[in-house]
């Protein structure tokens, strides 16, 4: 498979009377994002805000982050089996609108959501700060169950940025990267003196508003499987769940997964990048043993030499993290796993709820309990009250002054178990 991902640089958000990008700035029509999201009845209203890097804005509690895109060339649309048919992604052009987001917040779906500052001290720990984001403030009809909630809040950001996305459809884009996945055999005849490697990545599916889509299927009702790097890149996997705001991974981190495109940069040169084995994370010990043990068995039916493999959340999905690590390894495969702390305040704790001594090579995404102080903002857009319910967060968290204190958990993204953030640790 090879697509081409063209960016659009995005360097401004502005509401306008018509949705287009022009000199590098994309004008926003609000009426039309307002009457598309309002279709679902679900929704008491909707009302769309502009939040840009260096605002004085607190966004919470954030649901999800989406890119806006397009696909402009090849098969299948944005978002398939959700937004467009269930067609193969992964080929051809798609063009992105770099630099700009949708952000979803309203009434809190679950209590594992969390805050983005645009500016400040909490703005260094999120990459959405960086971002000029169309966010969408969603409220639900009254006594909604939460299922239906968290749906509608998951269309509605997906709609929205794939209205944006449209925008970028006949622009000539700022840059454009390819990336190309060839069949396993002739790969491996292409770079016969490369180490195989393949990349494991674990996707949250413990239920309870704890889920993740791939193409349209819950990811707990699938087995582990093999899938193309450029299939995840396409769209292919979407964020549906309200686990720690630290760690999940947003649709915007499936979309732009640093493990894939760190992958990439080496291909051909270091490594051989093989291809990608997603797996699920279960609540069950033998749907955990069952999940492992196709991972491991697949990961040594494709001859990888190496293996990366990241987790999504914290507790009992480190349960998964070391099964698969251990059984990999078992296999004669060297791993790394890709994971955060949730060491106490002070560091001190065991930082992981499971461990192995095969697990001995680990990137940390930082500790989660770190406590913060966010200082008070000019404007808030959605419900600043669920500070001190949000996971995180605790009775008290939010201050009279507006400022807030919590751990780092509460903060979108702050130890993302991609490494998509700025923070790790180091061993002595």
């Amino acid at each position: 498979m090879r697509l081409e991902l063209g960016k659009i640089n995005i360097k401004d958000v502005q509401f306008g009377k018509e949705t287009k990008v022009e000199n590098g700035i994309l004008y926003v029509n609000k009426q039309e994002i307002i009457d598309l999201v309002s279709e679902d009845e679900h929704l008491k209203s909707v009302d769309v805000e502009l939040a840009k890097p260096g605002d004085s804005i607190r966004i919470a509690p954030v649901k999800d982050v989406i890119e806006p895109r397009v696909k402009v060339e090849g098969p299948g649309g944005v978002f398939p089996g959700v937004i467009s048919k269930v067609d193969t992604v992964g080929s051809g052009r798609t063009n992105v609108l770099k630099g700009a987001a949708v952000v979803t917040t309203g009434k809190i779906v679950g209590f594992q959501e969390g805050i983005i500052d645009m500016t400040g001290p909490g703005a260094d720990y999120t990459p959405f700060s960086k971002l000029n984001n169309v966010v969408l403030v969603c409220e639900p009809v009254d006594d909604l169950e939460q299922h239906e909630h968290e749906k509608a809040v998951r269309m509605a950001g997906l709609k929205t940025a794939v209205y944006l996305g449209k925008a970028a459809k006949d622009i000539e884009p700022d840059e454009i990267e390819t990336y190309e996945s060839l069949p396993l055999l002739k790969s491996i005849e292409k770079y016969p003196d490369l180490p195989k490697v393949a990349y494991v990545q674990m996707l949250q599916s413990q239920g309870l508003l704890h889920d993740t889509y791939v193409y349209g299927v819950d990811a707990k009702q699938t087995l582990p499987t093999l899938i193309s790097p450029t299939e995840v890149m396409d769209g292919a996997i979407i964020s549906g769940n309200c686990v720690s705001a630290c760690d999940k991974n947003t649709t915007y981190h499936h979309l732009n997964n640093p493990i894939i495109h760190d992958l990439y940069k080496k291909h051909g040169k270091e490594i051989n990048f093989v291809g990608m084995i997603i797996t699920n994370e279960n609540v069950y010990l033998a749907d955990k043993e069952r999940s492992s043990n196709w991972t491991s068995n697949l990961a040594e039916y494709i001859g990888v030499d190496g293996v990366i493999i990241s987790q999504e959340g914290f507790g009992n999905p480190d349960t998964d993290l070391i099964m698969n690590c251990k059984k990999i390894e078992e296999k004669g495969i060297k791993t790394v796993i890709v994971t955060d702390e949730y060491a106490g305040r002070d560091g001190a704790s065991q930082s992981l709820a499971d461990a192995d001594p095969k697990a001995d090579a680990v990137v940390t995404g930082g500790n989660a309990n770190e406590i913060i102080e966010l200082p008070p903002m000019d404007k808030i857009i959605g419900h600043v009250q669920t500070a001190n319910k949000i996971a995180g967060g605790f009775e008290g968290s939010l201050k009279e002054d507006g400022s807030i204190v919590v751990e780092l958990q509460a903060i979108t993204g702050a130890t993302n178990e991609l490494g998509f953030n700025k923070l790790s640790a180091k061993g002595y």
